[in-house]
């Protein structure tokens, strides 16, 4: 077995484990941090339902080797309310009955999470596009357009009263 000391930042704490080489990101996020709520569903980059931030960017865990995220920064869902409050993404899933099963959840806000930090939709359709990598069985992704596009007019609400 070939292990490697990994240190990283992990939601925001510095952080050391001594993993196998060959083991993806999503399983020592599991395995060795506890940090279960990044999910697995098809293990090949296909359903979204493993997506975290590495420095900033929305990646499949599943199709990371831990070891290539060696010196960055990674943010996972319990990231996302490490204050013990809810994200403001977290909360308009919330309110809007984004979820259902909630398997597919967390990938769903680490997505929209990147993608409302850089991006501003013009339209539904653009917003249904950014989250086509991300597959949710149960909502039929009403909700989750409609959390996203909420949150949306409220940036530009905000801007014009700003």
């Amino acid at each position: 077995m070939n292990t490697r000391e990994l240190s990283l930042v992990l939601n925001g704490v510095p952080a050391r484990a001594v993993v196998e080489t060959r083991k993806t990101l999503a399983d020592v996020l599991r395995e060795d941090f506890g940090l279960v709520g990044t999910k697995l569903g098809c293990e090949h980059g296909v359903c979204g339902a493993c997506t975290v931030l590495v420095d900033g960017a929305a990646v499949r865990s599943c199709l990371l080797f831990a070891v290539q995220v060696e010196g960055l920064s990674v943010d996972t869902v319990e990231g996302l309310s490490a204050t013990g409050e809810l994200s403001e993404v977290q909360e308009a899933f919330r309110r809007h009955h984004a979820l259902q099963c909630g398997f597919c959840t967390p990938g769903l806000l680490m997505s929209v999470t990147e993608y409302l930090r850089d991006a501003d939709p013009a339209d539904d359709d653009e917003l249904r596009d950014a989250l086509s990598g991300n597959v949710c069985r149960c909502t039929g992704y009403q909700g989750i357009v409609d959390a996203v596009r909420q949150l949306v007019d409220d940036r530009r609400s905000a801007d014009a009263d700003g």
